[in-house]
């Protein structure tokens, strides 16, 4: 207990879900702060729906880039997909370094507006660290480890997921931690296109000249993608081999 009470990621979470639940109690706050605004306080949708949106666009994102670039790592570190290493990275590289307000102006005549545009643009802006981790991750693991679970008459599946894979863990859910904390940051350009999340009062506020609108946005998603981060470091040190 006395553990716990000195993570960062408890004090942290407690502020994030105080603000979410209660931001309302900051009232007098923001009115002696902002005299000329009216409603003080962000009212168009609660930051709880706000929070959950923002959560499941991260989410699916998150998830789909983890799964592509994991399994692209498996293929390119594997005899016959060596060859396509450069083309993975490559490909990787190219969807980080399109903007993301590029990727839903190019998404929208497709899919329309809403989250999917959204769940594209941040899909593609994450691959690219889960891809380069996962295979320095792969790659990473001792041939010591894997001649000793090929004398142990281990098949090449049961290598990479009794050995391999638990091994390259660490560097893997490295990658995974700043593709999704990036992805919480910018997926508040997804209010743009009609999506929800803690960018919707922050752009509210500029159209609108209510700063208070903004501020109330910017430090909820900050202290979404602390706690986030946080979470993965707490997560990194459970995968982190004994002794090391």
């Amino acid at each position: 207990m006395r553990t716990w009470l000195k993570t960062p990621a408890l004090w942290v979470g407690l502020l994030f879900a105080v603000l979410l639940v209660d931001m309302r109690s900051l009232r007098p706050v923001f009115a002696w702060a902002f005299p000329g605004v009216r409603p003080e306080i962000f009212d168009r949708a609660g930051f709880i729906e706000l929070f959950v949106s923002h959560l499941g666009l991260v989410a699916a994102s998150g998830a789909a880039a983890t799964m592509l670039g994991v399994a692209a790592a498996i293929f390119v570190t594997r005899q016959t997909g060596r060859d396509f290493r450069t083309i993975a990275t490559t490909l990787a590289t190219i969807g980080q370094t399109f903007p993301p307000a590029a990727v839903l102006a190019l998404a929208v005549p497709a899919v329309g507006f809403g989250p999917l545009p959204t769940i594209v643009a941040l899909f593609l802006y994450g691959l690219l660290p889960i891809v380069e981790n996962s295979i320095a991750g792969l790659e990473g693991v001792p041939e010591a480890a894997r001649e000793a679970a090929r004398g142990m008459g281990l098949s090449s599946w049961q290598m990479l997921r009794d050995v391999e894979l638990p091994l390259a863990a660490p560097v893997i859910l490295a990658g995974v931690r700043v593709s999704v904390t990036i992805g919480i940051g910018t997926a508040t350009i997804g209010s743009t296109v009609g999506a929800l999340t803690f960018g919707t009062p922050i752009f509210d506020g500029l159209a609108g000249n209510k700063l208070p609108y903004v501020l109330q946005g910017a430090v909820l998603v900050a202290l979404f993608a602390i706690v986030t981060d946080l979470l993965f470091a707490v997560l990194a040190r459970r995968l982190r081999p004994a002794g090391s």
